[in-house]
């Protein structure tokens, strides 16, 4: 597979397939026996986290997750986000099946699931490469495949962030928050508060206020190699740190988070019709 960030190659025939699923089993309904089908029609080894054993009810499967072909994902948005986690820098690709709403990384419906894998198993699928983030905040660190978030700890309660790139200072903007996105997670949060949408195969990422106090402040496309600080200067209000939706930090005042594109790639894996811009049109562009 080439290692050329954002490029997409042609893919082998599938032998060992890792399975992730909605947190609720009753979400994907019969896809999971569909699968099980597939799978077997094909010779396709399937390989279950023990929490996905657990879930369904199925005997242990022995077997290294990243040691598989291919990840498959049956669930929403949320489940496809938790997927290209897990596989991040493993050189798992991941294809997801849709049973949510919008279902933007997903490429395929519930309703063309069967012919879909058949076709992935065959080895019929691409695969794009999409860059993460690495964030930091009082020495700890995280990597996020969607987006990282300063956001005020308080509901309702404004707060002002100082934000600085690639070492040049920015100015302090009185804002609910800022979202630092990648290209995978810019039709995310950052799409909702008016940010730029990232065409697959950039290597930047997203800067988007929100709510911001003021009628100067746009959105900032930031290339590799730059980062982006955010410091809380509000006196009396903390500030939360999110990576993908999920806090895990807080930041008192003075304090900062810092991100930047990681190393580590996250590996998508479509149908060759299924494109960034098929698939923009048929979400947002109707």
């Amino acid at each position: 597979m080439s290692s050329t960030a954002g490029s997409k190659t042609q893919s082998a025939e599938v032998k060992r397939a890792a399975v992730i699923t909605h947190g609720k089993a009753e979400t994907i309904g019969a896809a999971l026996k569909q699968l099980q089908a597939v799978a077997a029609q094909r010779g396709v080894e399937l390989i279950f986290p023990e929490e996905e054993s657990e879930k369904h009810g199925l005997a242990s499967v022995e077997g290294d997750l990243e040691g598989a072909d291919l990840a498959v994902v049956l669930g929403g948005d949320g489940t496809m986000l938790r997927g290209l986690r897990r596989f991040l820098g493993t050189g798992v690709p991941v294809l997801g099946v849709n049973f949510g709403r919008v279902g933007f990384l997903a490429s395929l419906g519930a309703d063309s699931l069967e012919e879909g894998l058949r076709r992935a198993f065959a080895g019929d699928y691409r695969v794009v490469e999409l860059p993460g983030l690495d964030a930091e905040a009082g020495g700890a660190r995280w990597a996020a495949v969607n987006d990282v978030v300063a956001t005020s700890s308080s509901l309702g309660r404004m707060i002002e962030l100082g934000w600085a790139v690639g070492g040049e200072d920015l100015g302090v903007l009185p804002c609910d928050g800022l979202i630092c996105s990648t290209p995978s997670g810019s039709t995310a949060y950052n799409l909702s508060n008016g940010g730029p949408v990232l065409v697959w195969g950039l290597e930047a990422m997203a800067v988007t206020f929100v709510a911001p106090h003021s009628l100067q402040a746009r959105p900032l496309v930031v290339p590799r190699g730059r980062e982006l600080a955010v410091v809380n200067r509000t006196e009396d209000v903390s500030a939360t740190v999110l990576v993908d939706g999920h806090p895990v930090a807080e930041l008192a005042p003075g304090e900062q988070v810092t991100t930047r594109l990681g190393e580590q790639h996250s590996l998508l894996a479509t149908l060759p019709e299924s494109t960034f811009f098929s698939r923009y049109r048929r979400i947002f562009a109707s």
